[in-house]
Parts: structure tokens; sequence; C-alpha cells
């Protein structure tokens, strides 16, 4: 949870009056995790003024297929209902595979802003060597094991973004065997080289671990500004797809 202090804060920070009633956030939590791992941020949200969805799924049950739209479609049918004028999205890890997915066949009319945290856009190389171990795929199930680096991997078939995304990437580990797989510096999932996206409108690297990145002050502050602005706070523009 965060501190009063950080949500008062964040609560005083300048934004639209309107924005509670019109400004929803649907949050995706990552692979092998719940909703619970998403509160800070959910929390830190609110206390902005958005309206929060904090989707709980079964990321181990099924590919990623399987899992972007039974996870997105009803929350967004959600927004909708309430009368969203925008609606955005927040992602750790997997959950920002999960809404590449969706939307490179679904776009809500209402489609805002997407901040992907810690997110492998270009896959993994430790699903590149442990993807095919029986125990990675008990542990991560059919999801996990398509997050690899190859041209066929569902990250990289999804290719380039259309709409506003900004990507915040750590590089700081605390799982130093996964790091040993990762060439370059890693969050002890991903590398930050794998973490960019074509047609990605930001891109911030945080000293940061891929699991603390849901918690991070800066990581949560910096979210709500490109949500607001659609850039991150003093981080210098992307002119061209990288």
């Amino acid at each position: 949870m965060l501190s009063r202090s950080l949500l008062l804060l964040l609560a005083l920070a300048p934004a639209p009056r309107a924005l509670a009633a019109t400004e929803h956030v649907i949050l995706l939590h990552g692979l092998c995790r719940t909703g619970r791992s998403m509160q800070p941020m959910a929390d830190a949200l609110q206390a902005a003024g958005y309206v929060v969805h904090n989707v709980d799924y079964p990321s181990r049950t099924a590919p990623i297929s399987g899992l972007s739209t039974p996870a997105i479609a009803p929350a967004i049918v959600a927004c909708e209902q309430a009368g969203a004028a925008r609606i955005h999205f927040v992602t750790h890890s997997l959950g920002g595979i999960l809404v590449r997915d969706y939307l490179a066949t679904h776009r809500p009319p209402a489609l805002g802003r997407v901040v992907m945290l810690g997110p492998p856009n270009q896959g993994s190389e430790v699903v590149d060597r442990l993807g095919g171990w029986r125990l990675f795929a008990a542990i991560n199930g059919p999801a996990g094991r398509q997050l690899g680096t190859g041209a066929d991997s569902v990250p990289n078939r999804l290719g380039p973004v259309d709409y506003p995304v900004g990507v915040i990437a750590g590089r700081h580990s605390i799982n130093w065997i996964n790091s040993l797989l990762l060439p370059g510096p890693d969050d002890g999932k991903v590398t930050v080289a794998r973490t960019r996206l074509a047609g990605m409108t930001g891109h911030l690297v945080l000293p940061c671990s891929h699991p603390f990145l849901l918690r991070d002050r800066t990581a949560i502050r910096q979210t709500i500004h490109f949500l607001r602005h659609g850039r991150f706070q003093d981080a210098v523009p992307i002119a061209a797809t990288p």
C-alpha cells in the first residue's frame, strides 16, 4: 500500500475536476501474479482522480490469445457502461502483451493511453533458454512459453503499435540467475532493450527490479504523468520508431 502522504500528494496534483467521472484505467497484472500486485498503482490512480478497474485473470491457464479477450473485453464493457470518455491501460509484464494482442483486433472508440511496466515487448532470453523445461511450463503455463525472442514469438508477431504507449523499464535485478541469461541491463526478467516497442511514444528506464516496478514511487508518478499528458516527465520524446 502507498503511504498516506504519497496518496495525498497524488490527489492534490493538478487534474481536471471531471476526470473522476470520465477517465477510466484498466489494470492488468503480470504472469503468476494477481490483481493484488497492482493495488498500490490502483490506490494512486484513484487518488489522482481516475476510475480504476483492477482486472484479475488466470495468467497460467491459457495461451496469450486465450487470456486477452476474456480479461479485457468485460473490463471495457464496464468502462463504457459507466460512461467513460477515455479508457486507459496500465500493465505489468505479460499484461502489456495481452493489451497488444487485444488491441490488434479490437479498438474501443474511447481508447486513451497505455503505460507498460517491464513488458517483454520483444520477448525474453530467459524463455529462450528455459521455456522447454517441464518445470518452467508447470510454473508459467502456456502464455509464459510464448514469450521468447524468436521472430515467431507472440510479442514479435504482434508488430508495432499505432496508439500512445509509454514503456517503463527496470535496470536493477534481484534475480541473478535469470540475469546470467540476459545480455545487457535487465530487471531480472527482461532486458531494457527488449522492453522497447516499435511505435511507442516514450521509454523510461528506472533503477528498479521487475517485481517492484509496480510499487515504485517514481514509476507510479511517471505513469500518472503519461496518462495525463501523453509523455513522461522530463523525458526526451521519441521522434522516430526505434
